[in-house]
């Protein structure tokens, strides 16, 4: 149905969720220094003044109600389409501004939903139409009067320019205005577009805001910290920007002013005087090409011109759009923001009468009030590199910041440092010059920055003392129509909804007997029952429902893929899979595709014979595994076999699954030591000795009582090796000095891998021994692949698996194999000679690493680099061995040493097997063409894994080779043969079947985004080695777009183009998709090391699905009443959602910051810190103080349970406001825009927008 129909329905996005109230958050001052406000949160209309009725400081996001019509039962459209016109009724449009928020009924606001209601389910459909966002569609035709509304070119052009945030930002952003009344029409799916109250034309009289606009001047208060709006900044990086993005880039006045033809603030010429009557809404013809006229098409992608805008390399750009366009407008025509539609959603749909033109609105232009000059959006841009932060991976002190601006900067007026504009209003024409990056496309968002001021949002303070007025005039509400709107983010789909709405509906175990069943979210606490199929811990696929053609899975794009954890831990409350000993025949499989049995194996003839569900052949039952059938078919001993009922199970493999046909002996664990100057300067190497004494009684068990059967070993080195023999029977350990280490060779066998416990007391007099030894050690340089070959030759002398532990601080410079030079070299970021930098100098590494393969010697890798270290080549070993690599860059022993032993210690104790070969077997119609992950294969189908433990993801991409049944759906099969760390051989066997369709929308119902996120990053990450960042980034969004696109040819209803219609699972692609985008390893920071981003890339490719969803999208926690067992509702990743007077918890899987507000409640720093004051804080504490209050132990329990959750230690660190390492905590805060010139999620989905009507034109 079309989304602009008018059925009156629950707004989508509409009601406050419960939950998401951001409980007063005052906004934040401060003084960030202007080139760090990275921030780009939408601004949004918030007025001065009385908060609207009904407005719910608390609410977050309307939540969707089931819409009365939906719109299909899968998509959420976002409207972003042609508008229609306001209600007659006189209320003003959706768009207008209304005090903070835009729904006039306040029923959406900033921070989340009040805990206490309760929110209603979202339809399966929704639309998310709240207002529409008519972000580059086809915007309804309008008479091409300047004055008068904008033309279908201008809009388009504008558009097509996709200022998302030219005028001041609406606190929607472009368009996407929350629907006013919570009943907004269905068609209020995500309306992106609501046309700002002002229209272009001179605005009727009718559309004048009910409420008082908000002041025209730019939104002051919200502008966090001071500086200047960070989204802008960001966005325009050093390019002034074109006239097409009005509004950062001149000043324009405010859109009231701009509503004005003629009015000087134009920055382009001046609109024709005479404003054609504002004709409704509705009258055009939607017919009209949204951007037809004279504009640049549609398809010029958003970032147009130049280089890429901040968004920089995450868009293609194209070429700027002719200056032509009605640049002059203030982005307001920016798609989303005529269409008053959008204001439809606000009002029930029959009110919208069509009287007003849409132009009409206010929307269209800047506020009034000069709009701020883009000059902040250059903030990050060129004008100033961004500071050099520490990187947030360095787990030491952050480097000095080189460029940070005093503080103070920030406050004047937010301008950046670059050449800064007065802060008065700017002159008329007054337009920076143009910024070459920014493309016309999506001037930069406004973080309150400008736009309207915001009045004291209820429950917000006050806007932030001492603020400046950045130009605007005073609050005093103008009568005339508002300031375009941006896309409010509170319109467009958020996350944490998605995430609380799918912990609501979760109540009873997820049982796997369903085939084609999608698993609750990552993010939701479930307990399993396994019925057949693997477990989601197990395995989770991107799609539960398969194309049944390949012409079909090519038509969608959407990745069908599986993400594999063979050996996963369990909950306490789930069962770990069954041991099936089969005596000396092993485990029964089909004869011509070897597949074990599993409960999709079909018995006939009275159980004589299966028939196999991979490959449809019949093998005889062995007589010893005969048994009758039951009146079903179904064998009678069924259900006592874990191989004909679970999902999941472990077979003893005899001895034919062995190497060399014989039993395997118990691993060995070796520990190498660098003992060069920097090692025991830092006090790694005293830390470490300390810490194996001890941990070495922890060594991995079946068996909890028995002891481990893990033998050990230990070496050191520098420029040369030192083998210590520790046998039982030696009064003291003896050392063994290697010093040709060109041709390295074990100079011990007896002695040197040796049995804990009876070797106890050489050992802990060995580990006292070491740091004294090397104590006054001069030795600067080391080795680093002969250190790899001694643990490898060690382990074939003793003829068994294990694993190394290397503990290494710098870069092998000394003479020997697998020396590196340092080849840093940042002159080749963002050329097409970057993707050298991710792959090995030498081919040294990638040699060694296959013997380790070959013997089952798994690398771990523990680094402690001072500076570059070329991880992209010490890595090779580890990954490539199923290893994992730790960092800790300026390792210092009091501050790190935490993380640091907690990291080894679980690295040292988690479940492990060694040897380890798995395979993918599929039914017939699909088969598993790539893989994914730390692992090596020498041919193509058998993944091998030296070692392969519990963290550890494969990733598996499945292709059709013919065509599949929707009768008998897909199954898949993984089998992994390991030997466990108690010595023996197993088969660990996961079973998964999924349906399959000849519908697209039954492909697009069924799909699960946090797997398909976890897909494309993986696949990004490996796209590196062979081409540009920027090929990678487009490849992406183009997919994603083709992705949407499909869905909304084939599957959604009809609707106007104009509007944004996402699939209903598919609805947080584009926020998620972003994230990948704008990671440090696709669009790095000039604070980020080429080390750090080759660790990413390495970390990352081997994460499940819950690790790569806290990592793209971090979790953000208000620590506000922490009574009882639940945790608070988490916020989105905005600035926008911080408060002054908050403390926040922010965790992404490697990090954990405590954020405190400036203005933080004296309680609360009382509770947590034992002080006070704020400026007693120190924020360089790594731990919170012990303190006999309940909060401080909540929130001790919490932070601790959050470290248990993920397979690193994440070291805490506190960052106050406007503190220096604010800008890595920033860096986290993924829906703004990044200071690396990563679009803000409002940005980039206005771009899929734009994507996605080029796909369809």
């Amino acid at each position: 149905m079309n989304v602009n129909q008018h059925t009156p329905m629950a707004s989508p996005y509409g009601q406050p969720q419960t939950g998401y109230g951001q409980t007063n958050y005052a906004p934040l001052d401060g003084g960030y220094q202007a080139p760090y406000t990275p921030y780009n949160g939408p601004a949004s209309a918030y007025q001065p003044g009385a908060p609207q009725q009904g407005y719910s400081p608390y609410a977050s996001f309307p939540s969707k109600a089931v819409t009365a019509n939906p719109v299909s039962d899968l998509s959420s459209p976002l409207d972003l389409g042609p508008p229609r016109g306001p209600p007659t009724s006189g209320l003003p449009p959706a768009s207008a501004p209304q005090p903070y928020t835009q729904y006039s009924q306040g029923n959406v606001q900033n921070g989340p939903p009040p805990m206490t209601q309760a929110q209603p389910r979202p339809a399966v459909s929704q639309p998310y139409n709240q207002g529409v966002m008519n972000l580059s569609g086809p915007p309804p035709s309008y008479p091409q009067h300047y004055g008068a509304p904008p033309t279908m070119q201008q809009v388009t052009n504008q558009m097509t320019g996709m200022q998302v945030t030219s005028g001041p930002p609406t606190a929607a952003g472009p368009g996407y205005a929350p629907p006013r009344s919570p009943q907004p029409p269905v068609s209020t799916a995500y309306c992106a577009a609501p046309p700002t109250s002002h229209a272009q034309a001179p605005p009727s009289a009718s559309s004048a805001p009910a409420q008082p606009p908000p002041p025209c001047g730019p939104a002051a208060p919200q502008q966090y910290y001071g500086g200047p709006p960070p989204s802008q900044q960001q966005f325009n990086s050093s390019l002034p920007p074109t006239p097409q993005q009005p509004y950062s880039s001149s000043p324009q006045p405010p859109s009231s002013q701009q509503a004005f033809p003629g009015s000087p603030s134009f920055s382009g010429p001046a609109p024709p005087p005479g404003p054609a009557p504002p004709q409704p809404q509705q009258s055009f013809p939607p017919t009209q090409t949204p951007f037809s006229s004279a504009p640049p098409p549609v398809s010029q992608p958003t970032y147009t011109s130049g280089p890429p805008p901040p968004a920089q390399g995450s868009f293609p750009a194209r070429a700027p759009p002719p200056s032509s366009h009605p640049g002059p407008f203030p982005p307001s025509t920016q798609p989303g923001s005529f269409p008053p539609s959008s204001q439809s959603a606000s009002f029930p749909p029959s009110s919208q009468a069509a009287t007003f033109p849409p132009s009409s609105q206010p929307a269209s232009f800047p506020p009034p009030g000069p709009p701020p000059t883009s000059a902040p959006s250059g903030q990050y841009q060129g004008h100033m590199p961004p500071p050099a932060q520490p990187s947030p991976y360095h787990s030491g002190p952050p480097p000095p910041m080189a460029h940070m601006p005093p503080t103070s900067m920030a406050q004047n007026n937010h301008l950046p440092p670059g050449p800064q504009v007065p802060p008065g209003p700017p002159g008329p024409l007054q337009q920076p010059p143009s910024q070459p990056g920014m493309q016309r496309a999506y001037p930069p968002q406004q973080n309150g920055a400008f736009g309207q001021v915001r009045g004291p949002q209820p429950g917000y303070a006050v806007p932030y003392a001492g603020q400046p007025n950045y130009g605007a005039p005073a609050p005093a509400p103008a009568p005339a129509p508002q300031a375009q709107k941006r896309l409010d983010p509170d319109a467009i789909p958020s996350p944490i909804q998605v995430i609380e709405d799918d912990k609501v509906k979760t109540t009873e175990p997820f049982t796997t007997g369903v085939r084609g069943q999608a698993p609750p979210l990552v993010t939701t606490d479930f307990q399993v029952r396994d019925q057949g199929n693997a477990s989601p811990r197990f395995i989770r696929c991107t799609a539960y429902n398969m194309p049944c053609t390949a012409d079909m899975a090519k038509q969608s794009q959407v990745p069908l893929a599986a993400v594999i954890k063979p050996l996963a831990t369990l909950p306490p409350d789930e069962t770990p899979p069954y041991l099936v000993d089969h005596g000396e025949t092993g485990p029964i499989r089909c004869n011509r595709c070897k597949a074990y049995m599993c409960p999709y194996m079909q018995f006939i003839e009275g159980g004589r014979r299966f028939q196999c569900g991979f490959c449809s052949c019949l093998t005889e039952v062995p007589p010893h595994y005969f048994q009758h059938l039951d009146h079903t078919g179904k064998r009678v001993d069924c259900n006592d076999r874990p191989e004909l009922s679970l999902g999941s199970y472990e077979f003893l493999a005899t001895v034919d699954y062995c190497k060399n046909n014989k039993l395997p002996q118990p691993p060995a664990f070796i520990f190498l030591i660098d003992v060069s100057y920097n090692a025991v300067k830092s006090g790694m190497v005293s830390i470490v000795c300390e810490e194996l004494k001890t941990l070495l009684d922890y060594l991995p068990r079946e068996n909890p009582e028995a002891d481990s059967v893990v033998r050990v070993g230990f070496v050191t080195y520098n420029k040369v090796l030192h083998f210590y023999n520790v046998k039982s029977s030696l009064a003291q350990p003896q050392m063994l000095v290697v010093s040709d280490v060109s041709d390295m060779f074990v100079p011990l066998l007896d002695g040197f891998l040796v049995n804990l416990n009876e070797s106890r007391q050489v050992i802990e007099s060995l580990l006292d021994q070491i740091p004294e030894m090397f104590a006054d050690t001069r030795e600067t340089e080391t080795v680093f692949g002969p250190v790899i070959q001694a643990g490898l030759e060690a382990l074939k002398a003793a003829d068994c698996a294990g694993k190394l532990f290397v503990f290494h601080t710098s870069l092998p410079i000394a003479e020997a194999p697998g020396k590196l030079k340092n080849r840093e070299d940042k002159k080749l970021i963002g050329t097409d000679k970057e993707k050298s930098l991710f792959q090995p100098q030498v081919g040294f590494y990638n040699t060694l690493a296959k013997e380790c393969v070959a013997q089952g010697c798994c690398v771990d890798l523990f680094l402690f680099p001072n500076q570059y270290v070329d991880i992209a080549t010490l890595g090779v070993v580890p990954v490539s061995t199923g290893g994992s690599i730790y960092k800790y860059t300026y390792f210092q022993a009091q501050t790190d040493k935490e993380r640091f032993l907690n990291d080894l210690r679980r690295d040292v104790q988690k479940p492990v097997g060694f040897d380890a070969v798995m395979r993918v077997r599929t039914s017939t119609g699909i088969r598993a063409t790539d893989f994914f992950g730390s692992f090596f294969m020498s041919n193509t189908t058998d993944v091998e894994l030296a070692g392969l433990d519990c963290d550890k993801a494969v990733t598996v991409e499945f292709k059709h080779d013919d065509k599949l049944s929707e009768e008998t759906g897909a199954f898949m099969q993984c089998a992994v043969l390991y030997t466990s760390c108690s010595g023996q051989r197993r088969l660990r066997v996961h079973n998964m079947a999924v349906n399959c369709c000849s519908q697209l929308a039954d492909l697009y119902r069924n799909c699960e985004t946090d797997t398909i996120i976890n897909f494309f990053s993986t696949y990004a990450f490996r796209g590196v080695l062979n081409s540009p960042t920027k090929v990678v980034r487009d490849t992406l969004i183009n997919q994603c777009a083709q992705i949407l696109a499909c869905y909304r040819k084939n599957c959604a209803s009809p609707s106007s183009a104009g509007q944004l219609i996402l699939p209903e699972c598919m609805k947080l692609l584009p926020v998620y998709l972003n994230c990948v985008l704008k990671s440090d390893v696709l669009l790095p920071g000039a604070d980020v090391s080429l080390d750090d981003r080759a660790y990413l890339r390495q970390l990352i490719s081997c994460m499940d699905v819950e690790e790569t969803h806290v990592f793209f999208y971090p979790r953000l926690l208000p620590l506000v009443k922490l009574e009882g067992e639940t945790l608070p509702m988490a916020l989105r990743d905005s600035e926008e959602r911080l408060s002054k007077g908050g403390v926040y918890l922010l965790e992404t899987g490697l990090h954990l910051f405590l954020w405190v507000g400036a203005s933080a409640q004296q309680e609360l720093l009382l509770n947590i810190f034992g002080t006070q004051s704020f400026s007693q804080i120190d924020s360089n504490m790594t731990s919170l103080p012990v303190l006999d209050n309940p909060f401080s132990q909540r929130l001790k329990e919490i932070v601790d349970s959050f470290r248990a959750q993920r397979s690193r230690y994440m070291k805490l660190m506190v960052v106050k406001q406007e503190d220096r390492n604010e800008l890595i905590f920033r860096h986290f805060l993924v829906e703004d825009k990044s200071a690396s010139g990563g679009a803000s999620y409002v940005d980039f989905l206005c771009h899929m927008h734009k994507e996605i009507r080029q796909l369809l034109s």
